[in-house]
């Protein structure tokens, strides 16, 4: 596989997609939950000073998450466990005050839909949101013209002119960095690399209204709509209303599957807080997805906890056998991407679909955002392929041809950052560069 020759003609064959697409008239819909991220201004010398006044004494490598985040001792210990094992992760807190007096914030755009949505109308696609914290913050920092709501009166307008129906969600998002130390007394415990947590304090999220006119224009529009993208059911806690939105989203993508067959219905995994909520989202949407998504760590906490079935995720061979189990398991039509830091992979059959130019297009808007902290356009993405590729990443790739699967993955290298500037949202912006394949 000349991966260096795809990658260069699917980048420059950006601009002619997406102005196909504006010529072709169509969307990308992008659902269902919106918030506004309170980015912390994280130096782990802050993190050192609070432990030396709160956790003088705690041994750092016995510290665990909180399930809910109510003193600064448990949003410390949160904040070690994560920072010291490199992974990121999502944890709700019920004192938000905890935060707010210990690090200074700056207002950002928050959840998958949104997200994928901005970063697409950096390279000029349509999109049509769903959004559920529709505040004028958020509305504001999502004013595109490529960035549609349906409104009441079953036209499209801009988020400018939304009318707010629903309370504010703030979720406050610590990015930590590889090769920061985090220090008490003489112990030093070395950052082994870089990711962010989630401390959220959930309000309509926790209820996911839907909106009805987004769904009604989906429906009548439906051949317009060639991707229809599923995510952000983890934040409803209660099973019964879970099933209750699961039950309409799911005659609502029958419909659009029956009015648009070549509709390509796209489900963005999530971190779950409830293990049966997950079993439920799972059992309930999977088998009228087309395409499921996720990154290695929600692949490895699915196997492992839901069938106890081993995954190693450092071994590309082993997350492809894991991949295919689940797609075997819950009928996903067409295939599972994967997504890491080091590759992305789609496992399945595509059909005609150039899924592939997804991939790329979406490691390529996910690696702009890590490297400049905002959604990347033209001048982003030409920098970005200055970068070298992963060595990591192109390693799998060399695997991958020489395996057996290789007639069953498809999977192309990211571009190479050490040190990332940011680690929010970067799925969520690989998510929109995917969507425009279809």
């Amino acid at each position: 596989m000349d991966t260096e020759r795809h990658e260069m003609s699917a980048i420059q064959s950006l601009r002619q997609t997406a102005e196909r697409r504006q010529k072709d008239q169509v969307y990308t819909a992008l659902g269902f939950t919106s918030n506004l991220d309170q980015i912390l201004d994280f130096r782990v010398d802050s993190l050192n000073r609070l432990l030396g006044e709160y956790l003088p004494d705690a041994d750092l490598a016995m510290l665990r998450p909180a399930r809910l985040v109510r003193t600064m001792e448990e949003l410390l210990g949160t904040i070690v466990y994560f920072c010291v094992n490199g992974i990121g992760g999502e944890v709700d807190i019920d004192t938000p005050s905890l935060i707010t007096d210990s690090f200074s914030c700056t207002g950002a755009l928050g959840g998958t839909a949104v997200q994928a949505a901005r970063a697409l109308s950096m390279v000029g696609v349509h999109s049509i949101v769903h959004l559920t914290d529709d505040c004028k913050e958020v509305c504001r920092l999502l004013t595109s013209p490529y960035v549609h709501v349906a409104k009441e009166d079953g036209s499209l307008g801009g988020t400018d002119e939304v009318v707010s129906h629903n309370p504010q969600e703030l979720h406050f998002i610590l990015q930590f960095k590889k090769g920061d130390v985090i220090e008490l007394g003489n112990r030093k415990y070395p950052i082994p690399g870089s990711n962010r947590l989630i401390l959220t304090r959930n309000t309509v999220n926790e209820i996911l209204p839907l909106w009805e006119p987004y769904f009604r224009w989906i429906e009548e529009h439906a051949r317009q709509v060639t991707s229809h993208v599923l995510s952000s059911f983890n934040s409803i806690l209660d099973p019964d209303l879970l099933s209750l939105r699961l039950e309409e989203v799911k005659r609502h993508v029958e419909i659009y599957h029956e009015r648009n067959p070549q509709g390509i219905v796209y489900f963005e995994d999530a971190h779950y807080h409830n293990a049966q909520i997950r079993r439920i989202c799972m059992d309930t949407l999977y088998p009228y997805v087309d395409i499921m998504s996720m990154n290695e760590e929600e692949l490895q906490y699915t196997l492992e906890k839901m069938y106890q079935y081993p995954v190693d995720i450092h071994d590309v061979l082993s997350c492809v056998e894991g991949t295919e189990f689940l797609r075997r398991e819950y009928r996903v039509r067409k295939g599972i991407v994967i997504h890491t830091k080091d590759y992305a992979m789609f496992v399945g059959d595509p059909g005609r679909i150039p899924v592939e130019k997804g991939l790329l297009y979406g490691v390529t808007l996910a690696t702009a955002k890590a490297a400049f902290g905002g959604y990347g356009g033209e001048q982003e993405i030409r920098e970005i392929l200055k970068l070298p590729q992963s060595p990591d990443g192109a390693a799998n790739v060399r695997m991958i041809a020489d395996s057996p699967w290789r007639d069953r993955v498809r999977i192309v290298p990211t571009r190479y950052i050490d040190k990332p500037k940011y680690t929010i949202g970067l799925g969520d912006s690989f998510t929109g560069g995917m969507q425009m394949c279809f």
